[in-house]
């Protein structure tokens, strides 16, 4: 089995839509895949059908923007194969998309006072299937260089980070509620990317939530990085996932089925 268990699709902050992020990952012979929109389940009754009718099995997930107050950081909880209502998660997860929506309007308009050309309607319109604008397609109204080009990642910078006029962050959900809304709809809490946020040291305070697993296999991730994930994993008895984070144009140069979940990885047996 060849399982790519961290895409996404225009249900968030992924260019693609879902069948086309399918057919990829049909053509790099995937077969269990699983679409972590960032929090947000709108997309699984089209992903599960479209799935179906590629003869791929598709996994629900979500990917959960939470934060370890401890030490001030941010930090990604996956979650796998909770129940089709999702209705814990959906409850943490509307609140941050509400203040997603607030912020990104926020956003649009201080860009705008700056003299930038940007239409607040054509932004939301072009998030669609999204109800909730990211950063991703405020950019796409202001520029067509790719995201991986120096002009893409010099205006983000500008705008968006340190004093530029549109810098600024949601309150986000803590990562205990993240694992504990993931747990209570009956599904596997794994924390995403670890070392790309730096969330090592807070794995083992997320077990008495229930914490299950660890993401391992990402782009961002170095051999040590890996080592980490192996030794934590076999120390707390957790599982560990992986996939491409693939984002289309939105995202780092990559192809969904690049990257795949361990073979021997628990959740794809058990599905």
């Amino acid at each position: 089995m060849k399982a790519d268990l961290h895409v996404h699709s225009h249900y968030s902050d992924g260019a693609d839509s879902v069948e086309n992020v399918i057919k990829k990952a049909k053509k790099a012979g995937v077969t269990a895949i699983s679409f972590v929109d960032h929090d947000t389940v709108s997309g699984w009754p089209e992903q599960r059908r479209i799935a179906e009718v590629y003869g791929i099995q598709a996994i629900p997930g979500i990917e959960i923007s939470a934060y370890d107050f401890k030490r001030q950081r941010k930090v990604h909880i996956l979650g796998y194969h909770f129940t089709p209502e999702a209705s814990a998660i959906t409850n943490l997860c509307n609140g941050l998309l509400e203040l997603r929506q607030s912020l990104s309007l926020w956003q649009v308009e201080r860009i705008r006072e700056a003299g930038f050309h940007v239409d607040t309607e054509a932004v939301i319109e072009s998030a669609k299937p999204s109800a909730t604008v990211y950063k991703q397609h405020i950019m796409k109204q202001l520029i067509d260089a790719p995201y991986t080009s120096k002009e893409y990642k010099f205006l983000y910078k500008s705008l968006f980070k340190g004093t530029g006029v549109a810098a600024g962050d949601i309150e986000y959900a803590a990562a205990t509620d993240a694992v504990r809304a993931i747990v209570s709809d009956g599904g596997l809490a794994v924390v995403a990317h670890p070392g790309q946020l730096d969330s090592f040291d807070l794995i083992p305070e997320l077990l008495e939530a229930g914490l299950g697993g660890i993401e391992r296999n990402h782009f961002d991730h170095s051999s040590e990085d890996h080592r980490k994930v192996e030794e934590l994993a076999q120390r707390y008895g957790l599982v560990m996932t992986g996939g491409s984070d693939y984002h289309g144009a939105f995202g780092t140069a990559i192809a969904p089925g690049d990257i795949i979940s361990p073979e021997d990885v628990y959740i794809v047996k058990k599905l």
